[in-house]
């Protein structure tokens, strides 16, 4: 490990940053559905870390959302021509090796990051969490990330795919989750923490960025009924997707 690697977690040591190096993040199976005629546009980097239906399951839910996103989708680092009409810029999960990913989007490092701050919006699901961080990261929130599989008191001992609880503006949720980060802030940084683990540690966290805003999430609120099935796994609360809709309106607002 690198000390740019060390240095980016709040619990340094070689288990913690090992761990951040094989985040998963990666079901798969998905059922597409048709483009919306009309709406805002969200841009979603499809390129390559690990798991090929990662983005099209965000897809779907934007698409299905409120704001009935028009998506479109970017195989290599985000160009300023990429983002120009979009509302919103995804960095899905699915990656498996945080340093070869960031090697491949670090060129558009401050592409992303002006964008953001002269308006745009990035929301972050899992592996795309990390990204929003910094060293490795685009440098996005006001503060950074580290695994909860290594957070004290942690409720979920290791890197399987999994249903974690989550206390979401107060009340129980339950929310896939695979390797997923949590969110330290900085003292007294502006930011809505929209969801916590069982340990206290932010889950799901929105916060301003210049003139933009960031949303990130640790657990997966797009896992939809395969991701579940794939794995052989229950979510009390019912295959539900108003939290994803919910973190989608707190990150880029209405339509």
């Amino acid at each position: 490990m690198t000390d740019r690697t060390l240095a980016r977690r709040p619990f340094a040591s070689v288990l913690v940053a090992a761990a951040l190096l094989v985040v998963g993040c990666a079901p798969s199976s998905f059922a597409g559905v048709r483009q919306p005629a009309e709406g805002p546009l969200a841009v979603i980097y499809d390129g390559p870390q690990g798991c090929p239906d990662c983005a099209p399951a965000i897809a779907k839910v934007l698409r299905e959302a409120p704001q009935h996103y028009r998506v479109k989708y970017v195989k290599a680092a985000p160009k300023a021509s990429d983002l120009a009409e979009a509302k919103l810029y995804v960095q899905p999960g699915g990656g498996s090796d945080l340093e070869r990913t960031w090697r491949d989007l670090k060129s558009s490092a401050e592409v992303v990051r002006t964008w953001v701050r002269e308006g745009g919006s990035y929301l972050g699901l899992c592996f795309g969490a990390y990204l929003a961080g910094a060293n490795p990261g685009f440098g996005l929130l006001p503060g950074d990330t580290n695994g909860y599989i290594d957070s004290p008191g942690t409720t979920v001992p290791d890197a399987r795919d999994t249903v974690v609880r989550v206390k979401w503006k107060g009340k129980p949720r339950h929310m896939y989750f695979q390797d997923g980060p949590a969110f330290f802030l900085n003292k007294g940084a502006e930011a809505d923490v929209l969801a916590t683990y069982p340990n206290g540690d932010a889950a799901v966290v929105v916060a301003p960025y210049g003139k933009g805003r960031v949303g990130v999430s640790g657990p997966h609120p797009e896992a939809g009924e395969s991701w579940y099935a794939e794995k052989g796994l229950h979510n009390p609360d019912g295959i539900r997707f108003d939290l994803a809709y919910e973190l989608i309106e707190a990150t880029a607002g209405r339509r």
